[in-house]
């Protein structure tokens, strides 16, 4: 029996593809930090063969307490602020490249619905890549604004945090 995949999971491969060719080729670990998509960015990388020599791992960060114990993000930051805005995707970018010991690393930070969180609305999404230079990370992010259901707005989270690492690499 064979399995149809809808076009974007096609376009998730492809770009997924394109990002392993190019770590493999500029000899770079990745690593994750997601939130959102619950592993969903490592899932897609892991889809593709050769993942296995770029992929370090991942922190599945899921619970705002997570993002503070595993991801390094400031605690009274978090508590000030939440854990949906551009310095929490920078601190869990940050603490992916050190706990997984990558060179770069994804992060993404936001709120896929159908409810409200913290005051953000659903597709709001922040992601953010940490290339691991000396003194300090390189670092960018991207604030997104997406539409759709829950399961759009974190396959698009998953396709839009891959071209940003890509977008990077270029």
């Amino acid at each position: 029996m064979s399995q149809q995949r809808s076009e974007h999971q096609v376009d998730v491969d492809e770009l997924a593809g394109q990002l392993i060719s190019h770590l493999v080729e500029r000899d770079l670990t990745l690593a994750t930090c997601e939130s959102l998509t619950g592993g969903g960015i490592a899932y897609a990388l892991t889809r593709i063969p050769g993942a296995s020599r770029v992929l370090r791992g991942g922190l599945i960060t899921y619970a705002s307490d997570l993002k503070v114990d595993l991801a390094g993000v400031d605690a009274d930051w978090a508590e000030r602020y939440g854990v949906i805005n551009e310095t929490t995707a920078v601190e869990m970018a940050r603490g992916a490249l050190e706990v997984c010991r990558a060179r770069v690393a994804v992060a993404c930070t936001g709120v896929a619905g159908p409810d409200p969180q913290d005051g953000h609305q659903p597709g709001e999404v922040w992601l953010a890549v940490a290339m691991r230079e000396k003194p300090q990370p390189a670092i960018v992010t991207r604030h997104l604004l997406l539409a759709g259901d829950r399961e759009a707005v974190r396959s698009q989270t998953v396709a839009q945090a891959i071209q940003l690492v890509l977008d990077q690499m270029r």
